[in-house]
């Protein structure tokens, strides 16, 4: 079975695993194991509640495969861009030009550097072990966020964005990167990326263009690239618009991914879930597939379970097994939001 929980230490040899099998453009996960190891000691302190600010929590999940043990995924959020490092997107914009002496008017596409998602909330590093794709595992590592969001509320602002990848293939290559960024950066969009998920962006400031760049100056190839995932972020997309989650203009400044937004409030899986208490051993009869989460923040777990939903009473019946897995026991409360 499949179970969500705080990443560990120990994770870090199954966390370079995953993150090898990622590939260009997934800036969050890169195979660096120096900043792997700083990612885990960030997330261990942001679940003990140990940083000066709830701000700076970064918190990073690891999905285990409770016959194996093995990292199956991970996924994670970040309570506030931009506390650090200013947070780089583009504003795809408008520009009108006319002239009533030729009757000529022009409607232009423009791209302005802008720092617009500051302090919100982020969900990101979300990848899955292709060996448990097809298993609706995604769905549970995607929608266990938004229990922990919806349990914590009182720890995140208003808005939660994603950063969706965008468009490279296998080799590295990143048309939009290709067509803009590589002009201002002297390098590679691989070694362009690892930079961008480094704990410094000073370099994006001080090297690429304030003023806005006009869209039709880019060649065709790049431009088409403009909000668009990558083939292997097909899914996820298409999960968080399921929840809400719209594009709204933005993208990434390397490679033009689109940068997905909503209310915490408005999050489908937020809004549906409900807080019940336990009963071991409820009547498998009648048992329906649910996302389920305990409510505790330093041991967060949670997992795609069939329990038996007694509204009324306000509670919610599973095996032993499942109970087990989410650290409760009969009259502990979880959070639950129907498969």
């Amino acid at each position: 079975m499949l179970f969500l929980r705080p990443s560990r230490e120990d994770d870090l040899s199954e966390l370079m695993r995953l993150a090898g099998m990622t590939g260009s453009g997934f800036t969050s996960l890169s195979p660096d194991e120096n900043l792997l190891r700083k990612r885990l000691a960030s997330s261990a302190a942001s679940f003990a509640g140990t940083l000066e600010s709830e701000q700076d929590a970064h918190y990073l999940f690891a999905l285990e495969d409770s016959e194996t043990g093995n990292l199956a995924g991970v996924c994670g959020i970040l309570a506030a861009t931009g506390r650090h490092n200013p947070f780089y997107s583009y504003r795809v914009g408008l520009m009108v030009n006319a002239s009533k002496k030729l009757g000529i008017s022009n409607t232009i596409r423009t791209l302005y550097l802008c720092n617009d998602y500051t302090d919100n909330a982020e969900i990101g590093s979300l990848f899955l072990d292709p060996d448990y794709r097809g298993r609706r595992a995604g769905r549970v590592l995607s929608r266990s966020r938004f229990l922990f969001l919806a349990e914590f509320r009182e720890r995140f602002p208003e808005k939660v964005i994603s950063e969706m990848r965008g468009v490279s293939d296998e080799a590295g290559y990143a048309p939009f990167w290709e067509n803009l960024g590589k002009h201002f950066l002297a390098m590679d969009f691989t070694r362009a990326d690892y930079l961008a998920g480094g704990e410094d962006t000073s370099f994006i400031a001080e090297l690429m263009p304030r003023h806005p760049i006009y869209v039709p100056l880019l060649s065709a190839e790049a431009r088409a690239c403009i909000g668009r995932v990558h083939k292997d972020t097909v899914a996820a997309r298409r999960i968080l618009e399921s929840e809400g989650f719209r594009y709204q203009n933005y993208v990434d400044i390397f490679d033009a991914g689109p940068t997905l937004e909503t209310r915490i409030d408005d999050i489908r899986t937020v809004n549906s879930s409900g807080r019940y208490r336990v009963r071991i051993n409820g009547d498998a009869a009648t048992a329906q597939p649910c996302i389920v989460a305990n409510t505790v923040h330093d041991n967060y777990r949670c997992m795609r379970a069939h329990v038996n939903v007694d509204a009324d009473a306000g509670t919610v019946g599973m095996n032993a097994t499942e109970a087990d897995l989410l650290l409760v026991e009969n009259g502990d409360v979880v959070r639950l939001a129907p498969d």
